[in-house]
């Protein structure tokens, strides 16, 4: 199927994502930088805190703060949240491309490692990744990850921390769950990226599965928003 064909149908089956209780400004559309920025290098002590919300309700959740604390070979981003309990870190292979990542609750573990962001910082800029993933602790077990980044154009967007002018894409992945009893396992992400802080400055996740055996009911993922709220 064509991949915008599939965006279009992912997007009405996780109608959450952007819609129920606004979690922030929506963004206003710009022309382009005359100059596309490049996007910051990492470098130790370089640090984003998110409040992390529920998209249906509007509560927030949890502080999220990510630190670069190696740069070396790869690039090693910790977590913590606002207990100060250490979560799961970030691993990119090279600055922009990840190879473990906490974000979607469980840690997962891309072989190869997969774009974190659009590779051309422009609109209409689109491409499509396979993967195979394992999750962290069962390495012995892989499965199919596909996504599709498709770049929407620059927004100015307000958050916590402030206004900053972003490059707004999407994500399309559909994959196999680790669980065999979900099928036609799909998830969606909007992110307004800021190439100034060499991070998102809002991103908003949620996804859909169905059940093996009792196809046409949809079942809802949770719909969750990150909000930069300080950055250095």
């Amino acid at each position: 199927m064509n991949p915008l064909r599939r965006l279009t149908i992912a997007s009405i089956a996780v109608a959450p994502l952007g819609c129920a209780t606004a979690t922030f400004d929506r963004g206003v559309p710009v022309s382009a930088p005359k100059k596309i920025p490049t996007v910051r290098s990492p470098k130790l002590g370089q640090e984003w805190t998110y409040l992390q919300r529920d998209t249906f309700t509007g509560r927030t959740l949890d502080v999220v703060t990510e630190r670069v604390e190696i740069v070396g070979q790869s690039i090693t981003i910790s977590r913590s949240n606002q207990a100060g309990s250490t979560l799961a870190s970030e691993i990119q292979s090279s600055w922009g491309v990840i190879a473990s990542d906490p974000h979607w609750g469980r840690t997962l573990n891309y072989n190869p490692a997969i774009p974190l962001w659009p590779e051309q910082m422009q609109a209409n800029w689109n491409k499509q990744f396979t993967t195979r993933y394992s999750i962290a602790g069962y390495p012995d077990n892989s499965f199919t990850w596909q996504q599709y980044m498709y770049c929407a154009g620059w927004e100015k967007l307000k958050v916590p921390a402030g206004e900053f002018t972003c490059l707004r894409y999407q994500n399309l992945i559909n994959f196999q769950s680790d669980d065999p009893n979900k099928v036609d396992c799909i998830r969606h992400e909007i992110i307004w990226f800021a190439p100034e802080i060499g991070r998102w400055v809002a991103r908003e996740s949620s996804g859909s599965y169905q059940i093996q055996g009792q196809l046409g009911a949809v079942l809802l993922e949770n719909s969750t928003a990150w909000q930069l709220s300080s950055w250095k």
